[in-house]
């Protein structure tokens, strides 16, 4: 291999793995936090209008979110409606959406109470997150390894 090729080439593969394995620290983090301080709650899988939305392996969700406890007004939650919330759970990347997502179906989530949007499933709704997890960290790694390899062959 050239030596200018290893070197873009080793660069490209360190790049993408250290992002990688950054991204998988992050979202691992991020569902721990949720799962751990978040408002748990039920969730009812929404049937998609858009084709294209089927091939997201991540269900569509609809929960309710229950009003802020301080009002801009002071007036607290007396009188407010609970808001309706349309998204998708973070860290859920299996190839195919498994068939107990389907529409309709009642799934249990945690969200964050200060962003409704960001939701994970419970830690019983999710099969093998630590599987998929150690996966994608072991891409990243081999990626990272593969990469610098590459640059210290490049340097000698």
């Amino acid at each position: 291999m050239d030596a200018t090729t290893a070197a873009v080439s080793g660069l490209v593969l360190t790049l993408f793995g250290g992002v990688l394995l950054l991204w998988c620290a992050a979202e691992v983090r991020l569902r721990h936090q949720v799962r751990r301080r978040g408002v748990s709650t039920m969730a009812t899988v929404v049937a998609e209008n858009d084709a294209h939305g089927q091939l997201d392996s991540a269900p569509l969700l609809s929960f309710s979110v229950l009003p802020s406890a301080g009002g801009a007004n002071g007036s607290g939650a007396a009188g407010r409606i609970a808001e309706l919330v349309l998204t998708r759970p973070r860290g859920h990347t299996p190839l195919r959406r498994p068939e107990r997502f389907a529409p309709g179906a009642p799934v249990r989530i945690c969200y964050d109470p200060d962003r409704p949007c960001r939701a994970v499933l419970a830690a019983g709704e999710v099969g093998r997150t630590a599987v998929v997890d150690l996966l994608w960290s072991a891409l990243g790694t081999a990626c990272l390894l593969a990469g610098a390899g590459l640059l210290a062959a490049v340097g000698r």
